[in-house]
């Protein structure tokens, strides 16, 4: 499962996705050549689960560990493959005397995409600022089902009680001034939202020819503000990679509790920005969509 940065206070700081959207051809053998290699020579019977790295398009193994992992039930569903019980048959091959016939086993093939969020506790605890770090500190996690990636990722962040807007207002404020970002103002703009920047962002997104409505930092001593616009709820989604600057920090931390406060979705890199803006174009396409069961994609994946 391709796992992606992605951030938001009520649902995960990453996302996983399969099958992968940026991951090469020659990545994925790389990987798949590791990962026998490794469990051929730590003679793993059964799950193994292993982290990978990638990096300038080199593939780097950060660790092996000679288990499951909690993703396997979602990666199960999605590849219709009930690894849990393979696995479990294998292992005690050699106590129950029942050889595992794998010969008829497949790569599973998967036509459409499953995007897993993991789901964070941040709005039993209004007070405590939602930085993500390092640490594991989700509750649990869910699962997106979509013919696309960017609806998956939407039916992801619904089901972590993050419901992104169709339309409405949203907040860009954002340290990176790259393509990326130019790119998820065109999609905002062309979806019809009104959009918020910072004095920054607005300069920057104004040279490329994307006009947008200021609107002033709390430190900035000007207003509106952000304060002004999140208590008037007239933002509906905010954008706001932290910038690290002592002058912004306050900003941050305050927008951070405020999204949980308002229930406003909140995302914290300009990757998730993106999956989200793709996702909301698509739900906004079919506001309705079709609804299927987890057998009925798997019947997708055999045809």
């Amino acid at each position: 499962m391709e796992h992606i940065e992605y951030a938001g206070v009520h649902s995960g700081d990453s996302a996983c996705v399969i099958p992968s959207i940026n991951i090469t051809k020659e990545q994925i053998d790389t990987i798949r050549n590791y990962t026998c290699k490794i469990a051929g020579e730590l003679g793993v019977v059964g799950l193994m689960n292993i982290q990978y790295a990638i990096h300038n398009g080199k593939v780097y193994v950060l660790e092996a560990n000679p288990r499951a992992s909690r993703t396997v039930p979602l990666v199960s569903k999605v590849c219709n493959l009930n690894m849990a019980n393979t696995a479990t048959r294998l292992i005690m091959e050699k106590y129950t005397g029942t050889p595992v016939d794998l010969s008829a086993m497949k790569e599973p093939q998967v036509p459409y995409f499953g995007v897993k969020e993991a789901v964070f506790p941040f709005n039993m605890f209004p007070e405590v600022d939602p930085v993500l770090g390092p640490e594991m500190r989700s509750t649990g996690e869910v699962l997106g089902l979509a013919d696309s990636f960017g609806l998956a990722f939407y039916k992801a962040m619904e089901g972590g009680k993050s419901i992104l807007p169709v339309s409405g207002s949203v907040l860009i404020s954002v340290s990176e001034k790259d393509n990326k970002l130019v790119e998820i103002a065109k999609q905002f703009e062309q979806l019809g939202f009104r959009i918020f920047t910072t004095k920054g962002t607005q300069t920057y997104l104004a040279e490329k020819g994307i006009q947008t409505e200021a609107i002033g930092k709390l430190h900035e001593g000007r207003r509106p503000n952000i304060e002004d616009a999140i208590k008037n709820r007239q933002l509906n989604i905010i954008i706001n990679t932290p910038s690290g600057s002592k002058s912004s920090e306050a900003d941050d931390s305050y927008i951070r509790k405020s999204a949980i406060k308002y229930n406003i979705p909140y995302i914290t890199t300009l990757t998730a920005a993106l999956a989200g803006a793709k996702g909301i174009a698509e739900k906004a396409k079919d506001p309705g969509g079709n609804i299927y069961s987890l057998q009925e994609y798997h019947l997708k994946g055999s045809r």
